[in-house]
């Protein structure tokens, strides 16, 4: 299996007989002495690899050892550690505490943060086997206010039969493209105006989580969650068994050396229980409200590679793009609190929309520009009796944003954005953002 080894030799000895026989020529030289260290350094390889085979053959022949001390075990089982730091500076027109998305219920981690200097949220990770079936993740966020929240905590069973992936604890869903990559990969500082409407930024779930690839030299995934269904558009709910449900389904693969792609669909399905939130009345008024009903997302997402020949170290192009609908039914009451006295329950629909499209350029290497455009639609709303009190609207949120960013290293990234954004009618944010981003210690690779 090892004289496999030897192609590239043979290929390398018979570009070398095909050359002219131009002795003189210092250029034709330089190639053949390349050529036999090539040669040589193969052989050696070989030599080696073919060494380790016949000690590893011994090994298994030789009977079995006394089992080693404990810390030898321990230390072979040891995680690999990593953090990520994180800052910014933000320059923005508007004060980013009346920030709001025209016509959708707020949730989650929205908004373009604070104004000036801000340290980001930072990362630490450990990842380890168990033993010989299982591996463990957590990944805590440590924020700027001097908390710590557990922002990935699973198990992953790696003997499951049938070429399954089971994933269990809490963890970013599957859902979509964007959604399973932590915020220090993503292209744009901020998430799209898409995640922040209906997923309140990202949805993250605690429970169990299934994935199967075919076995095909096409790509296809597979997957399924049920969590407890926490996360907005959800909410927490005390009750037995699941609270939330995710299908996806992805598909991809390589056109010629140089292309490649990935396409998919997803769909969740939760509940909310009294999810309550603020929006101003047609008399002006500051109204609380709350929803209680089924919330159902529906995401389609797209992503286009390209690289002269596989190789991005020089330059290389990104596209991605997905696309959300969700639909809301259930009940709104008006003014929960009883601050107006005008407290009703009355019937609510919604069918809403957004997507968002960006491209990302590596023109030299080292650095990469991007651009980015963000839409969503309010469609249509259905108060019922409420309809008295609050009406919707037709006005519908958009952002445009550009990037640039220098990555010295994999370990380090510096970016400089702007972005003009109209989340409100008749309010333009002109927003610039400059981040840094460090990592340290052993990271694993991002995901595609």
């Amino acid at each position: 299996m090892f004289r496999l080894f030897m192609l590239p030799c043979a290929c390398a000895l018979a570009l070398s007989l095909a050359l002219p026989a131009r002795a003189a020529d210092p250029e034709l030289d330089e190639i053949r002495a390349q050529i036999r260290e090539l040669k040589s350094s193969y052989e050696n390889r070989i030599q080696a690899l073919e060494q380790r085979l016949k000690d590893a053959e011994a090994k298994a022949a030789a009977p079995a050892p006394m089992p080693a001390a404990p810390s030898s075990s321990i230390s072979a089982f040891n995680p690999a550690v990593s953090v990520v730091l994180q800052g910014r500076y933000a320059n923005l027109s508007r004060d980013p505490a009346k920030f709001a998305l025209a016509g959708f219920a707020p949730g989650g981690e929205i908004g373009p943060g604070r104004r000036g200097f801000s340290l980001g949220e930072s990362e630490l990770a450990m990842f380890a086997n168990v033993d010989d079936k299982f591996a463990g993740n957590l990944i805590a966020s440590l924020t700027p206010e001097n908390t710590v929240s557990v922002e990935e905590a699973y198990g992953l069973w790696l003997t499951a039969p049938y070429g399954l992936a089971p994933k269990f604890g809490r963890f970013f869903s599957g859902l979509g493209y964007l959604n399973e990559q932590h915020q220090h990969n993503w292209d744009f500082i901020d998430a799209p105006l898409a995640y922040q409407a209906f997923l309140g930024g990202q949805y993250a779930n605690d429970g169990l989580q299934v994935k199967w690839v075919a076995p095909i030299d096409q790509y296809v995934e597979l997957g399924a969650e049920a969590g407890n269904g926490d996360g907005f558009p959800g909410n927490a709910r005390s009750r037995n068994g699941a609270g939330a449900a995710t299908v996806f389904a992805h598909t991809g693969g390589d056109i010629g050396a140089s292309h490649n792609w990935r396409a998919g669909l997803s769909y969740l399905r939760t509940r909310a229980q009294d999810r309550d939130y603020s929006l101003a009345d047609r008399a002006g008024n500051d109204a609380a409200v709350a929803f209680t009903g089924s919330s159902r997302v529906a995401v389609a997402d797209f992503i286009w590679k390209w690289a002269p020949n596989g190789n991005a170290h020089d330059t290389s192009f990104k596209l991605q793009g997905e696309y959300f609908r969700r639909v809301e039914d259930g009940d709104l009451t008006y003014d929960r609190d009883g601050t107006l006295g005008l407290t009703r329950t009355a019937s609510f629909t919604s069918r809403q929309s957004g997507w968002y499209a960006q491209g990302v350029y590596q023109f030299m290497p080292l650095w990469r520009a991007g651009v980015r455009y963000d839409r969503l639609d309010s469609g249509s709303v259905d108060y019922g009796a409420n309809a008295a009190f609050v009406a919707a609207t037709d006005f519908s949120p958009k952002r445009y944003t550009v990037m640039l960013d220098y990555t010295p290293s994999e370990f380090s990234r510096f970016r400089l954005q702007f972005a003009q954004s109209r989340t409100l009618a008749d309010v333009t944010d002109n927003q610039w953002f400059v981040q840094y981003i460090l990592s340290l210690g052993a990271h694993g690779a991002h995901k595609y």
